[in-house]
């Protein structure tokens, strides 16, 4: 029964091939607009490592005397300073934690093929490629004595690694950062991050640095950071030594906990950590406090989907409704302009549910095929908030999910909107137009 009525609905949409026409286009405008503004959402609230995201925890710490506020919701300080990283860095608990901050260099070879530029880097611990589960096409990371002493090692990504090599196996070989030599110990492969979640501080939506070096080179290079950099309190710096030793916060700082156990472990131990530098005069609050955030926490901490987002996503849907209000008043002439032709199938034994399930369908290949038009235009708005805004390039994309959403939704509106004028037809009654055939 299901093919007839499919037939049925082929022969109508060929009858009235402009109504049935604008009334595809008309559902799949509306689809493009929704599914553009969805599948941005989507991506902007998708776990951005679902096998661990309940795992690793940012650290923040209450640092400010009493009296000092933040401008986050809890007064608690996004980053960590310099030395609090390195005391938390240095601790026997827990087993995996990185310490990290972004900064930059000027990248070249000691060959003319490549013209220097600019390359984002990020000083880590070597925990980093473990926690956030970045793997390695060649080499692997640097060894925890090479962390230790400083050494002048790097990692790069394999996008890097095809514009200075070429692609080929690099190991051992030699990259310029500024006036210095390091030696390429890793090479990871591509890292596939809609989110870059691990540090907010310099838009979410940026893509991962290509050079990544032992935090240890902070200290020893005298590093500038390339993130955001925060004090509460007046501080006579004069050296960088005393940058270090400030209560600037501008380090970010990961802990991987495993298990409820090992988060309430690392919470005492952070109290404990709290008590002891009060007796060395710092944090003067009565009460220690911090906190520990897993990664969606994190995320919606720092509101990477922000309300304009969320209202974006309903005007869609708005739209998408007045789209399908139109639909209405075009399958309402539609419909009853058939209705000597349902009053004679009426007439002849068909049920008035046969008649009603089969202008569901009808209704339902509407949508159908409004909804495939709709994923090529909302391609095209996809296309387009990528050529307007670079930050977005990660996340302007549809993937499978919105892919199979797109004409679902197409359907079901279709036939929400078309449930009033099936069941309107399918109340004809067939003694009238039977007297007037």
């Amino acid at each position: 029964m299901l093919l007839h009525y499919l037939d049925l609905s082929w022969r109508s949409f060929k009858r009235t091939p402009l109504v049935s026409m604008l009334m595809v286009l008309a559902i799949a405008i509306g689809i493009g607009v929704t599914m553009t503004s969805l599948s941005v959402y989507h991506m902007m609230s998708a776990d951005p490592i679902p096998a661990k995201s309940s795992q690793l925890y940012a650290v923040q710490l209450q640092t400010m005397d009493e009296g000092h506020t933040w401008w986050t919701d809890d007064n608690l300080p996004m980053q960590l300073t310099y030395q609090d990283a390195v005391n938390l860095q240095n601790a026997a608990v827990p087993e995996k934690k990185v310490a990290m901050m972004r900064t930059g260099f000027s990248v070249y070879l000691d060959s003319d093929k490549v013209k220097p530029f600019t390359g984002e880097a990020r000083m880590t611990t070597p925990d980093f490629f473990n926690m956030f589960d970045v793997s390695f096409i060649y080499g692997s990371v640097w060894s925890e004595q090479q962390e230790q002493s400083a050494a002048p090692v790097v990692v790069i990504s394999k996008e890097l690694n095809d514009k200075l090599f070429a692609g080929e196996n690099s190991i051992g070989k030699l990259v310029y950062l500024d006036d210095d030599s390091y030696q390429v110990v890793g090479v990871i492969a591509n890292w596939p991050l809609n989110l870059k979640y691990y540090d907010l501080n310099n838009g979410a939506f940026n893509q991962p640095e290509d050079l990544f070096l032992p935090f240890s080179l902070v200290k020893t290079k005298e590093l500038t950071s390339w993130g955001n950099s925060n004090g509460w309190k007046h501080e006579n710096i004069n050296s960088y030594e005393d940058r270090l030793q400030s209560e600037i916060v501008w380090i970010q700082f990961w802990a991987q906990l495993d298990t409820p156990e090992q988060k309430t472990a690392y919470g005492n131990y952070l109290t404990a950590y709290i008590e002891e530098q009060k007796k060395r005069g710092r944090f003067s609050r009565e009460k220690p406090e911090y906190n520990l955030r897993d990664v969606n926490q994190w995320l919606q901490y720092n509101n990477v989907v922000s309300e304009d987002n969320k209202i974006l996503v309903g005007l869609s849907f708005m739209f998408l409704a007045v789209c399908l209000a139109n639909i209405l008043g075009l399958l309402l002439a539609k419909f009853l302009r058939r209705a000597p032709e349902v009053g004679v199938r009426r007439a002849l034994g068909a049920s008035k549910r046969q008649v009603f399930l089969q202008h569901l369908v009808e209704v339902a290949m509407l949508g159908c095929f409004g909804g495939l038009v709709g994923i090529v235009l909302a391609q095209l708005g996809l296309w387009a908030v990528r050529q307007s805004y670079d930050y977005y390039s990660s996340i302007a994309t549809m993937d499978i999910t919105m892919l199979l959403s797109a004409p679902v939704i197409a359907i079901t509106t279709c036939i929400v909107a078309g449930l009033y004028p099936a069941w309107l037809v399918c109340k004809t009654n067939p003694a009238i137009y039977l007297k007037s055939q």
